[in-house]
């Protein structure tokens, strides 16, 4: 999709302590994404992401003055989205991992399959990302149980790569886990109760443009144990707290 789509759509770049890798991930999705107006929501930085980002000229930057995560990053995103008449908005992480590339085919997913949500997933055929041990076992059970809950097979239920059309975003805006991990699970049962239809893309991850990934068989298993907590407290909800995206 070289040519500008016929919605408006928003690239939301939630950012905490980026300031290595902002603004070369701006300056590549401004230049494979002319079409597009992006946003950078500086999740309460203590180094220079906001003024790197700013000095760029490529993207909008909102500061929130505390560290919210990137639930709360999101939502005020989306909000943002909402509040500004964006027909999609399109979550892309800050530090380079998700190539703006692949940004058109979850669009083109998104208007083939009638979708609100569209993941790009790292597990579903293309690419050569893995995981192992706990966070491996955590993935399958919560795609296994999600899948179920939307109503269509998802293979990558934590990633942070998605786009969502009006009906998502006016939901999302009001409506948005901040909560570890409520971003990505809470926010796929928030939908399919509110009667979105969710889908996913295979996409290939990337290597972070700069800064270390933290890897390690302790944080692991605690990320087994805080996946299956918000799976728990994302079910155990009542479903009027989700709203109605109608």
């Amino acid at each position: 999709m070289t040519t500008r789509p016929d919605q408006r759509v928003l690239i939301v770049l939630p950012a905490w302590n980026e300031q290595a890798a902002i603004a070369s991930v701006l300056d590549e999705v401004a230049t494979v994404l002319p079409w597009a107006d992006l946003l950078v929501v500086n999740d309460g930085s203590t180094d220079s992401t906001a003024a790197v980002a700013r000095a760029t000229g490529r993207a909008s930057v909102l500061d929130l003055p505390l560290n919210l995560g990137v639930g709360g990053a999101m939502r005020a995103g989306y909000k943002y989205a909402h509040r500004n008449g964006y027909d999609v908005a399109c979550q892309l992480d800050s530090d380079g991992q998700h190539d703006p590339a692949e940004v058109p085919r979850l669009l083109a997913a998104m208007a083939d399959q009638g979708a609100d949500v569209v993941i790009g997933a790292r597990f579903a055929g293309t690419g050569t990302y893995s995981v192992r041990g706990p966070r491996k076992w955590a993935m399958r059970l919560l795609s296994v149980v999600l899948s179920r809950v939307v109503g269509t097979r998802l293979t990558d239920t934590t990633s942070g790569f998605k786009a969502s059309n009006r009906r998502a975003i006016a939901l999302f805006a009001r409506d948005y886990p901040a909560e570890y991990l409520g971003d990505t699970v809470e926010s796929l049962v928030i939908s399919a109760r509110a009667g979105l239809k969710v889908t996913q893309v295979g996409v290939e991850m990337r290597a972070r443009a700069a800064g270390t990934p933290s890897h390690h068989p302790a944080k692991a298993a605690i990320f087994l144990g805080r996946a299956i907590l918000a799976l728990l407290v994302a079910l155990s909800r009542p479903s009027s707290e989700s709203g109605d995206a109608r």
